[in-house]
C-alpha cells in the first residue's frame, strides 16, 4: 500500500523536520521524487521503531543508526538463510 507524505507524517506522528532527518540520516527510504515521495507500510513501522528507540528507550541518533543497521542485516540474512533452506529442499525433492 502506498502511503502520501501527509499521510505518512499523521500516522508515523511525527513533523517534517523529524522526516526529513530520518530520510537524510537513510533510516527511511520513500520510493518516488523527492516532491512527491511515496511511504510504505514497512517505512511506518520503521517510523514506529524509531520512535520507540528515541522516546522510549532515550537513544541517540548514532545509535538508532546502528541498530537500524543491525536489523537489516539480521533481515537480510534471514532472507539469505531462507532462500538456502528453500534450495536446499528443491534439491532433495529432486534427487540431487
Amino acid at each position: 500500500m502506498i502511503i502520501s507524505k501527509t499521510e505518512f507524517l499523521y500516522r508515523a506522528q511525527t513533523d517534517q523536520e523529524t522526516l526529513q532527518l530520518w530520510i537524510s540520516e537513510e533510516w527511511i527510504a520513500p520510493q518516488g521524487p523527492d516532491t512527491e515521495p511515496e511511504f510504505s507500510e514497512a517505512d511506518l513501522a520503521r517510523a514506529g521503531l524509531i520512535r520507540n528507540l528515541q522516546q522510549d528507550l532515550g537513544v541517540n541518533t548514532e545509535g538508532v543508526g546502528v541498530i537500524l543497521n543491525l536489523l537489516d542485516q539480521i533481515h537480510s540474512l534471514r532472507w539469505a538463510l531462507s532462500s538456502r533452506l528453500r534450495a536446499g529442499e528443491t534439491e532433495s525433492e529432486s534427487g540431487t
